[in-house]
């Protein structure tokens, strides 16, 4: 009975769920204007396990619907599209971005303000979850080229307090 016992101990520690390999990595919400219905969610998934991974759905209280969504060029037109899963090969990163993967939000149920906090939840094709607080905060555009230009959107504030 002892040696089924540690055979077991021995099966069971060697099983790692896809949440422990998978690092979240700058995740944060598209900040949009009052009444704007949707948003999305982008953040690099980086795999540090030796097995690939598969992100299979998400959920946040903050949209009525949330989804795993990819661009696609469908002749010269770029169109949004929902998929079933993002893979997260073993060893590697997975980026979510503008303009490719992300993780859309549907009906919205609040304003999404940039410096708010929401929470997500991401679940892996082995049931494992990995609960999230992220940031909102405004998201650069990318272009064709995939990369992300800035346009100088600054403005000075005095962020200094007297107290």
């Amino acid at each position: 009975m002892r040696k089924l016992f540690v055979a077991s101990a021995l099966l069971f520690s060697s099983l790692a769920f896809a949440c422990e390999d998978v690092v979240i990595e700058n995740a944060f919400a598209r900040a949009v204007p009052p009444g704007q219905p949707n948003s999305a969610a982008f953040m690099t998934l980086d795999n540090h396990g030796h097995h690939d991974a598969s992100l299979v759905s998400a959920s946040s209280s903050v949209a009525e619907v949330t989804e795993l969504h990819t661009h696609t060029d469908v002749d010269g037109v770029m169109q949004m599209r929902q998929i079933d899963r993002i893979e997260i090969p073993a060893g590697q990163q997975t980026h979510l971005q503008p303009g490719g993967l992300h993780v859309m939000l549907i009906g919205l149920k609040q304003n999404l303000a940039d410096g708010d906090q929401i929470d997500l939840t991401l679940t892996f094709a082995d049931g494992s979850e990995k609960a999230l607080e992220i940031p909102v905060r405004h998201a650069m555009p990318v272009h064709s080229d995939g990369h992300q230009h800035s346009h100088d959107h600054s403005h000075s504030h005095d962020h200094s307090h007297s107290h």
